[in-house]
C-alpha cells in the first residue's frame, strides 16, 4: 500500500492537486481513496459532488472522503472524554465549557488520521492520498502523537491491576472519580494506535509527504521550514509540486511581469530542494472543478509517470562511526544556527529549531553514551557521541 500526504501553506492548491493524483491513480488500475483531514473541507468541491464522513465511490477505482473529526472524537476517545468530564466537574459545576477541555488541541485532527491507520491495517486501498489542513497544523498533527503519548503517560500513570485494588480506596479519600477498566482499555488502544501510525508514517516504502508551492516569496519560504521540520521528524518528503504555473504560451503583456518573476521563484525552488524531484502544474484558463480538469491537472504534472511511485527516497539521520564515538547526523535546510539547541535526557535527544522541538529517542547503539560536542554546517546538524572519560 501506498500513503501520501499533500501539505503547503494555506490557498497553495493542495486539494487540487491531491485529487488529481487520486483520479490518475484511479485510471491507472489502483484502487484509491482521497481523503480529506483538513477541517475545512473542500475536497468535494474539488470533484464537484457531496461527499460524507464514509467513503464515497466517485467512479471506477476511486473513493472519497471528507473526514468528521468530531465523530472519530465520539468513536476513539468518547469513554476517556467522560471520564475527563466527570474528573474536572467532581466538585464543579458541569457545562460546554469544561466539555470542550477534554478534548485536546489537535485530537480531532489526530483521530482522524487513525482512521488512515485502519484502512492501511485492512488493505482496504493500494492508494490512499490525504489532503491534509496547512502546513502548521500538519506538522503539530505530525508531531502529536509523541506529545499525546508523554502527556497521557503523566495523566494516567497508574496500571490497571493498582486501579483495581486501590481505586476505590483512593476514590472514597479524595472524592474523585478513578478511570474504570473501560477507560484503560481505551487508552491501551490509542498507545497501541499511536505506536503503529508511527511507524506506518515513517516507513519510506509505504509513506511519503509532498509539498504543494506556487512560485510566490512567502509560499517558498514557509515550505522551505516545513521541509525542514519534516527532516528534523524524518519523514520522507518525496516531492514538490510547483501549482499555478502561467504557461509559457501566454504572450498577453500584463503576465509577462508575473511570468518573470515566477521564472525567478521556480528557479529558486529547484535550488532550494534538489535533489527532490520539483514538478508543475499550470495556471488553467478555468477553475479547477470537477473530473474533466483534474484529468488535465494530472497530466500536466505527472505526463506518463506513476504518480504514487516513490520519487525520492534520501536518508535524513545517519549514524556514523568516528573511532571510539558515534556521529548522529541530522539534515536540517534551510536552518540558522542561533536558532538550534540541544540536549540530552537519559535516552532521548531534545532538539529545538526555531519554535518546534523534537524528542528523538536515540538508536539502541547510541544508549551508552553521552554527547560530547555538536556542530552545524553545510545544513547538517553533527552530534558527537562518546563514553565519559571518568568512566
Amino acid at each position: 500500500m501506498r500513503i501520501i500526504l499533500y501539505t503547503g501553506k494555506g490557498g497553495v492548491g493542495k486539494t487540487s492537486i491531491a485529487a488529481a493524483t487520486a483520479v490518475k491513480s484511479a485510471e491507472q488500475g489502483m484502487k484509491t481513496l482521497v481523503v480529506s483531514t483538513d477541517p475545512a473541507h473542500s475536497l468535494g468541491d474539488s470533484l464537484d459532488m457531496n461527499l460524507s464522513h464514509e467513503p464515497v465511490e466517485i467512479k471506477e477505482n476511486l473513493w472519497a472522503q471528507e473526514i468528521d473529526a468530531i465523530h472519530e472524537v465520539e468513536e476513539g476517545w468518547g469513554k476517556v472524554q467522560q471520564y475527563l468530564t466527570d474528573l474536572f466537574t467532581a466538585k464543579a459545576v458541569k457545562d460546554i465549557t469544561t466539555q470542550e477541555l477534554t478534548v485536546f488541541p489537535g485530537m480531532e485532527d489526530l483521530l482522524s488520521l487513525l482512521r488512515i491507520l485502519k484502512y492501511y491495517k485492512e488493505v482496504s486501498f493500494d492508494v490512499i492520498i490525504i489532503d491534509c489542513a496547512p502546513t502548521g497544523e500538519t506538522l503539530a498533527l505530525l508531531s502529536f502523537p509523541e506529545m499525546l503519548r508523554w502527556w497521557m503517560e503523566k495523566l494516567f500513570p497508574m496500571k490497571k491491576k493498582a486501579i483495581k485494588v486501590a481505586g476505590p480506596i483512593a476514590e472514597s479519600i479524595l472524592k474523585i472519580p478513578m478511570p474504570s477498566g473501560q477507560v484503560l482499555d481505551e487508552i491501551d488502544n490509542i498507545y497501541q494506535q499511536l505506536d503503529e501510525m508511527k511507524k506506518v508514517f515513517s516507513d519510506r516504502d509505504i509513506t511519503s509527504i509532498r509539498i504543494v508551492v506556487n512560485p510566490e516569496k512567502m509560499v517558498i519560504k514557509e515550505a522551505q521550514r516545513s521541509y525542514t521540520y519534516m527532516n528534523i521528524y524524518d519523514f520522507n518528503v518525496d516531492a514538490v509540486i510547483v501549482n499555478r504555473v502561467i504557461p509559457d504560451n501566454v504572450t498577453d503583456e500584463y503576465f509577462k511581469v508575473w511570468k518573470d518573476i515566477q521564472k525567478k521563484y521556480k528557479e529558486d525552488i529547484i535550488d532550494s530542494f534538489t535533489p527532490i524531484p520539483v514538478y508543475y502544474a499550470p495556471l488553467f484558463e478555468t477553475e479547477v472543478v470537477g473530473m474533466t480538469i483534474l484529468n488535465r491537472m494530472a497530466q500536466a504534472v505527472f505526463k506518463e509517470e506513476n504518480p504514487v511511485e516513490i520519487k525520492y527516497c534520501g536518508r535524513i539521520q545517519q549514524v556514523d562511526s568516528d573511532g571510539e564515538d558515534y556521529i548522529l547526523a541530522i539534515n536540517m535546510p534551510f536552518m540558522d544556527k542561533k536558532d538550534l539547541s540541544l540536549n540530552q535526557k537519559g535516552d532521548q535527544l531534545i532538539i529545538k529549531a526555531g519554535n518546534i522541538k523534537r524528542n528523538i529517542t536515540l538508536p539502541r547503539i547510541l544508549l551508552a553514551y553521552s554527547i560530547k560536542r555538536a556542530k552545524f554546517e553545510d545544513e547538517k546538524l553533527k552530534i558527537w557521541f562518546g563514553r565519559d572519560e571518568n568512566e
